[in-house]
């Protein structure tokens, strides 16, 4: 988008309308999967969100400002048929004393999937870079995108569906006190990477000067170590506890985002360097909690609070990282330098994590109650 001309505040705004689509849509769909089959909803978002892309590419490269906020709010829509039912998918098929594995797994799937999609970026712009550009390489890699569907399809386990007794929009069935409480965590931690996440390859380009290719290797790279990281979470688990493993991760990937982004004052060739480094350090352990959170948050709420737990969580990111996408624009108009963008994330980090480890308190005191 930088290349065709916007400014890095408007990609913000335009990035901010995929979460307002998941934002409105999560929650109505949190009720409409209580006791429904999932994999109608895999099947939808396999086909749609690939053919979305497309559009989302082309309005991108024509500048049609209309047709690209529409798309991208479609996207988000679609996106939600497995970001808000795989989580519930797992927790119904898979064996409870598995939940964790189970859960570990579906997070490294995205990080195979990064890892490829950023080496084939770096592969084949310096293989032709006239030839390969980004709108080729991204057409290429929504092409590919139609395998989901193939794989999706070729699902022949018989679903589990639970039988529910009660009306199914029945709002008063929920332990609403107990959502609200584990959801809050994640609202402050996701406000603070809204910030953060969606700009970090621009942060990179216009501060330190990787192009598109260079930041797409590098995140490879840091998704090849998440991914080897990650599959070690339920070993952490168990030798350290939620309580020592979640918030251990978090402040070791909090420490090195505030050295990222004081690289920016850094008037030295090696800062690049520095930045590279504490951004492969950040995103393996800032990744690794998020398979112990999920299953913390999960087994908080209780089997009966799942679905709406999945999806007002993918609400409260979608929510966030909408409204964080809007005060990125504002703080990038006035001139804010990402420095102190990077340490507002890093200060809604600190104050999560504390929310997290009250959190792990109050379930590993209810656990001792039962």
């Amino acid at each position: 988008m930088e290349k065709v001309g916007y400014q890095d505040h408007e990609s913000a705004s335009f990035v901010s309308f995929r979460f307002l689509g998941v934002l409105l849509f999560a929650f109505p769909l949190g009720l409409i999967i209580k006791g429904r089959k999932l994999k109608p909803f895999f099947y939808a978002s396999s086909i749609l969100t690939p053919l979305l892309s497309f559009v989302v590419i082309e309005a991108i490269d024509l500048q049609l400002n209309w047709l690209l906020y529409s798309s991208l709010f479609l996207w988000g829509i679609s996106f939600m048929g497995i970001q808000i039912t795989a989580l519930p998918y797992i927790l119904r098929n898979a064996k409870p004393e598995t939940h964790t594995e189970a859960i570990t797994l579906s997070y490294t799937t995205w990080s195979v999937a990064g890892i490829i999609s950023g080496s084939l970026i770096f592969g084949l712009k310096n293989i032709n870079p006239a030839v390969f550009d980004e709108k080729l390489i991204l057409q290429i890699i929504s092409g590919l995108s139609f395998l989901c569907a193939v794989s999706i399809f070729s699902i022949k386990k018989e679903e589990i569906v639970p039988i529910i007794t009660k009306k199914r929009a029945n709002l008063g069935e929920f332990d609403w006190y107990i959502i609200i409480k584990a959801l809050l965590p994640t609202l402050i931690i996701a406000v603070g990477a809204g910030l953060t996440i969606p700009f970090i390859g621009l942060f990179f380009y216009k501060i330190h000067g990787l192009d598109s290719d260079q930041f797409a290797i590098l995140s490879a790279l840091a998704t090849a170590i998440v991914f080897g990281v990650v599959l070690f979470v339920p070993i952490i688990k168990e030798k350290l506890g939620y309580k020592k493993a979640i918030p251990l991760t978090q402040l070791i990937a909090i420490s090195a985002l505030v050295i990222l982004a004081f690289t920016e004052i850094i008037d030295s060739w090696f800062a690049v360097y520095i930045a590279m480094g504490m951004y492969l350090i950040r995103q393996p352990f800032m990744n690794m909690a998020g398979p112990m959170t999920s299953d913390l948050v999960m087994k908080y709420v209780g089997e009966k609070n799942q679905e709406m737990m999945s999806a007002l969580t993918a609400a409260v990111w979608s929510g966030s990282w909408f409204i964080s996408s809007l005060i990125f624009q504002v703080l990038r108009q006035v001139g804010l330098q990402y420095i102190y963008v990077f340490l507002i994330t890093a200060g809604l980090y600190l104050f999560g994590v504390l929310m997290y480890y009250l959190l792990i308190l109050d379930y590993e005191k209810k656990i001792k109650q039962l």
